[in-house]
């Protein structure tokens, strides 16, 4: 069970940090900042730290299936409609 725990936190971990630097590329090298800031806060929802704050404030644990579809909304949207690729090359060339 306790690898079961791990893994979890693990996987929270990395989708959080993922979904969270999706959303900071959206902030500052997209045209929608207001759709950046959405998916950072959504990344917040995978960070273990902030699960356990939110069970013990509602007594609610988000169902991994919510975490799901969640995450593949983030992926569609920022691919998709949000052009991704597109704002990481902006990112880079301003870096350079």
């Amino acid at each position: 069970m306790e690898n079961r725990n791990v893994i979890g936190e693990l996987l929270g971990w990395t989708f959080g940090v993922i979904f969270f630097v999706i959303g900071l590329i959206n902030v500052f090298w997209g045209n929608d900042p207001g759709f950046g800031i959405f998916i950072v806060l959504a990344s917040m929802a995978f960070m273990p730290p902030v699960n356990k704050v939110f069970t013990n404030m509602t007594g609610w644990k988000i169902p991994v299936y919510l975490k799901v579809l969640l995450g593949a909304f983030i992926l569609w949207a920022a691919l998709g409609v949000g052009e991704l690729p597109d704002k990481i090359g902006m990112m880079l060339e301003n870096l350079n």
